[in-house]
């Protein structure tokens, strides 16, 4: 069995693919590939990689419904967005879906395969042009525009929801946030509560589908 990352590729153009083949072809398990967003939602899920490379302008609704699709069904993949456009409004898009990360075409190869390795232990990686973007729409955003159930979590249950929804064990979020794991569990069993949600899947899908994730 091969102990390489399985990496699923997403883009439009057979060229540009074929270059991210051969690339990275050798450090990573290329586990498919897709041109349009119906057929990438489809062979994700079939072939469930550990991280997507994703394009953000694909025909049939861009890498944001890609995104959304699959992580209603495997929220622990992981999506690092490769795109030419270094765009503020498609940098923000993808990550308000759910992207770890937005890297542009112009990125070396190998830079591209640290990339990759950072987002599978769910860090982030972002062009240094681009941070600056996320760090501005995130510090913008104002939780209690969410909606009324988001903003009746105090700001704990906030830390402690997002970690968990991203995949998150309860130790691992509690070695993150500098809190036991019975504070975790307790936490997490107030947001269940108050969110009216049954078990972390529930949760996971009530975050993602808000954007906080």
């Amino acid at each position: 069995m091969s102990d390489k990352l399985r990496v699923f590729l997403v883009d439009d153009h057979d060229l540009f693919r074929a270059g991210v083949r051969a690339e990275i072809g050798e450090h990573v398990e290329l586990v498919g590939e897709a041109d349009a967003v119906e057929t990438a939602i489809e062979l994700i899920r079939e072939r469930v990689p550990e991280v997507v490379l994703l394009d953000v302008h694909l025909p049939g609704g861009g890498g944001r419904a890609v995104i959304t699709a699959v992580r209603e069904t495997h929220p622990e993949i992981r999506f690092l967005a490769l795109s030419v456009s270094d765009a503020p409004e498609d940098v923000v898009d993808v990550v308000h879906a759910g992207a770890r990360g937005y890297v542009t075409k112009s990125i070396t190869s190998d830079e591209l395969i640290a990339a990759i390795e950072k987002v599978a232990t769910d860090d982030v990686v972002f062009s240094p042009k681009l941070a600056g973007f996320v760090l501005d729409a995130f510090t913008a955003l104002d939780p209690g525009d969410v909606d009324d159930e988001w903003a009746s979590l105090t700001a704990r249950e906030r830390e402690v929801l997002q970690h968990i929804a991203r995949g998150y064990t309860y130790r691992e979020t509690g070695e993150t946030l500098f809190i036991s794991v019975k504070t975790v569990e307790s936490h997490v069993g107030s947001v269940l509560r108050k969110l009216q949600l049954t078990n972390r899947n529930e949760l996971t899908r009530w975050a993602a589908k808000r954007e906080l994730i």
